[in-house]
């Protein structure tokens, strides 16, 4: 069974990396929105396996997207994965208090990010 990962990124090469990056796991598929408010709509009608986003989106941000994730009860344990390039270090204190898993810095590690979200989506290894 192929699970999806969204991925919720306004930059281009961004977005192409984290593709790349995480359709090299097994059965994975990703898919792709711009914004925030695609990647609701996409959530209200999608099953999904794990979010990642980058917190500077246009209109909405990440941290307003979480938030509107977190609100949703049937999204209440969604695994979600935050990257970007955003320096300021409060950063990873509030998306803990948001809800959030995980939080990559740019640059980031393709590596760590696969394997993070690997062990969000299907536990540790046994």
């Amino acid at each position: 069974m192929t699970r999806i990962v969204l991925i919720v990124e306004d930059t281009e090469l961004c977005r192409d990396t984290l593709e790349m990056t995480l359709m090299k796991l097994p059965n994975l598929a990703v898919q792709s929105v711009t914004s925030a408010e695609e990647a609701l709509e996409w959530l209200d009608a999608n099953e999904v396996c794990a979010l990642v986003t980058d917190l500077h989106l246009p209109l909405m941000n990440g941290f307003e997207l979480i938030e509107a994730v977190r609100g949703r009860p049937w999204r209440s344990s969604l695994p979600i994965l935050v990257i970007s390039g955003d320096s300021d270090p409060r950063i990873p204190t509030r998306l803990a208090k948001l809800g959030a898993n995980a939080f990559f810095s740019k640059p980031y590690s393709p590596a760590e990010v696969r394997h993070t979200l690997e062990q969000l989506i299907d536990g540790p290894p046994s």
